[in-house]
Parts: structure tokens; sequence; C-alpha cells
């Protein structure tokens, strides 16, 4: 009947992977197992079995392919558009085998790398299909809540969690015209892995969804150095894009500094975000040269917010990125020039994985979340697809066992 060694069918296993995948905890998971699923097994028997479960799809997304079929079928057509966007998060750890809760200095933040694989289509102009940027990105209250989203994201451990009353960079785009590519098939990865071995996660899983062969091909990401080091080594021939929702909080956080009436501000950074969105970034830099010119440059024992700074923090990432800040050809080309499809993952794989009260063995646990959340996630179905020909389960054909010799004595 394909029991495993706590008794549990492979179609029990099934509804236990994807509950616990979907809720918010194991706890919430077993409460939906029982009154809606009418199975009754513990948090504790749910969490060891997603433990499972994750690590045999950590091995198999590490494996060399041939193994792979179950997990992600490789696509009968190459992607019209192939967009591959990576970004960092948190997730919250503990010491292994000290049970639940904190027990001293083990505990703490742990990053997390994401991506998102979007096989995609899209629509190439002869012209700039949007030369002037949307209102929204000249909206005080919403540019405010953007930029302080960003930079959030960055300062602390706690961002990242679903809010409604926070913009997303994909509302930020709705008055956009339909110039924008269209998502259509998105699989998901997320590892506690350093940058490296991620990278080679992200690059063995384009080369399964047959990214190389797109016609059109772009890499999105924010200023974080590991971003374009994956770039780099993995994805040359991609199109390299920055993330124009941080370039907009830059230009806002640095007016502000720079300015000390409101409206003045807003007026520089609207000249400035303007600047950036039709490719003129040399334009942007040079002002902001004339700036630090005047303001000198700040002492290490200045602030964080000292103005010298910010325009000097700035610069520095204007200069590192503006061959990644060429929008105009961008949308001509029909590529994304927002981390959008990004921001909406992160955001539902913090539902799963991040709160307050949650803490993950790092790292088998963590990683075992991570790999079964991000499953679910994709497109592909293929959490329930290897679920489904995972040993035992009844309707998977079971090989053939090797045959043996023949040792008939022959006289």
């Amino acid at each position: 009947m394909g029991f495993d060694a706590r008794e549990l069918t492979p179609t029990a296993v099934l509804k236990i992977t994807v509950t616990a995948a979907e809720t918010r905890s194991f706890e919430r998971a077993e409460k939906v197992l029982g009154e809606v699923g009418e199975l009754a097994v513990s948090a504790k028997t749910i969490e060891r079995v997603v433990h499972d479960v994750g690590r045999e799809l950590g091995q198999r997304r590490d494996g060399d392919g041939r193994s792979e079929e179950a997990l992600a079928q490789r696509p009968a057509e190459p992607p019209e558009l192939a967009v591959v966007e990576c970004d960092g998060g948190r997730i919250r750890t503990r010491e292994p085998g000290h049970g639940p809760g904190v027990h001293g200095s083990g505990e703490g933040w742990r990053e997390t790398k994401n991506a998102c694989l979007i096989r995609g289509q899209g629509r190439t102009f002869a012209e700039d299909p949007q030369p002037e940027p949307p209102e929204c990105f000249s909206d005080p209250e919403h540019v405010a809540k953007l930029a302080e989203t960003e930079a959030l994201s960055v300062a602390s451990p706690l961002a990242g969690e679903p809010n409604p009353a926070e913009p997303s960079a994909e509302q930020a785009e709705a008055a956009v015209e339909d110039w924008r590519p269209k998502r259509l098939v998105r699989t998901v990865l997320s590892s506690v892995a350093d940058s490296r071995a991620f990278g080679r996660q992200v690059a063995r899983e384009a080369k399964r969804r047959r990214f190389s062969e797109a016609k059109a091909k772009a890499f999105l990401g924010d200023g974080l150095p590991w971003n374009w080091s994956i770039w780099k080594q993995h994805f040359a021939d991609f199109t390299p894009i920055l993330d124009f929702i941080h370039v907009l909080s830059y230009l806002w956080v640095v007016a502000k500094a720079i300015y000390t009436q409101a409206e003045e501000a807003w007026s520089q950074y609207v000249v400035w975000m303007r600047g950036c969105w039709r490719g003129e970034v040399e334009e942007v830099l040079e002002e902001l040269r004339a700036w630090e010119g005047r303001l000198g440059v700040g002492s290490p024992e200045a602030g964080e917010e000292d103005p010298r700074r910010v325009v000097a923090k700035t610069i520095a990432y204007l200069e590192n990125n503006r061959d990644r800040m060429k929008y105009p050809e961008y949308r001509r080309k029909g590529l994304p020039i927002t981390t959008a499809w990004m921001e909406s993952l992160v955001k539902e794989m913090n539902y799963r994985v991040k709160g307050t009260e949650m803490f993950w063995n790092d790292p088998e646990g963590a990683e075992a979340i991570l790999q079964v959340r991000a499953a679910a996630l994709c497109d592909d179905d293929r959490l329930v697809k290897y679920l489904k020909t995972r040993p035992g389960y009844p309707f998977t054909r079971r090989p053939r066992p090797p045959l043996l010799p023949d040792r008939t004595c022959k006289s």
C-alpha cells in the first residue's frame, strides 16, 4: 500500500505536504487536515513529512538532470521571452536540536536567495511605447511609500511582510500602457545556499526551461552585488536590467536629503526620476556630482542621513548600475523594467516562512520549507507532480527488478 515509516500512505503524504505548503503554520495545517481533509495527524508529524519531502526536492534540484523529469519536465518549445529575476530575503533560524522557541545566541536571521524564472510573451516597438513615466511615480504619497518600502527591505529583517496598505511595484505599473510583457509560466527557486551555489541552481533550472534558446532574454535585480555575479557567470547573454523602483527610491531619498523644503525636494525628485526613466542617467549624475562639490565629502563620523553621505551613496549606486539603466531601449524591446514579479513572489514566500514567532532549524529546516513552498508556487504544479511520482504512490509504475544471472548447473 506504500506506507512509509510513519504509517502514512502516499496519498496522505500528498495531502499533508500540500496543506503545509499553503497554510501559515504546521499547527494550522493540522487543523485544516483534521476538519476538512478528515486526516488526524499532529503538527510535529506534518513538520517531519515536510522536512523529508523538502530534502528530496533539494536533492532533485541539484541532481544531474536524468532524474528531473518528474519534477520539471522539459518544455516542448523554447520560450519567446525568458526573464530571470533575483532578490534576497530573510528567514529566522535557531540552533538545530534545541526544540521549539528561542534558546540563545545561535538564533538569528539568515539571508535567503530567491529567483523566479518567467516564460513570457512580449512585443517590440519602433519607438519607446511609454516615453513619460506613469502618473503614480509623480504621486508624492505613493512614491513616499514605495521609497520607504525599498529602504526597509535593505535595512530591516522584518520587512517584506504582506501589507495591503503598501503599494507594490506591480500596482505602480498599473497605469502604464499595455507594452509590458505577459507572464505565461513562473517557476520558483529559494534557498539558504550562498550565491555561488544558488547561481548554479538558477542556471540548471534555466537550462531545463530552455531559456538559452529564447528569442528575447532579460535578467533583473536590484543593486545587490551577488545578483550581478550570478548574471555575469551564468546569464551574460541576457540583457541586464536594474529594477527601476530601486532607482526611484534612491532619487527620492537624495532629493529629501539635499532640500529642507518639501516642495523643492519633490520638484528635484521628479526631474531626476524623469531623467532616469528617459535614459538620461549621465545628466542626472552630472547634477549629483555638482551637489557633491557644493556639499563636500562627509566624514566617516557623519550619520547615514548626512546629506553628503546620501549624495555620495546615490552617485556610487548610479555609476555602478548605469549600464543596466537603458530603460527606453528595454521598453522598445518589450522587456520588463521592474522586478514586480519577484516582489510578488517574495511576499508569497514570506507568508509561509516568515512570522513573529516562526523559527526554523538552521539549515535543514529552513531549506526544507523553502523547497516545499517554492515548488508549491511554481505554475507547472511540480510539487503535486513530484508527490504523485514519489515511490509508493498507487499510480506510480515501479521499476522492474534487475534480472538475476542464470545460475543453473549445467552437466
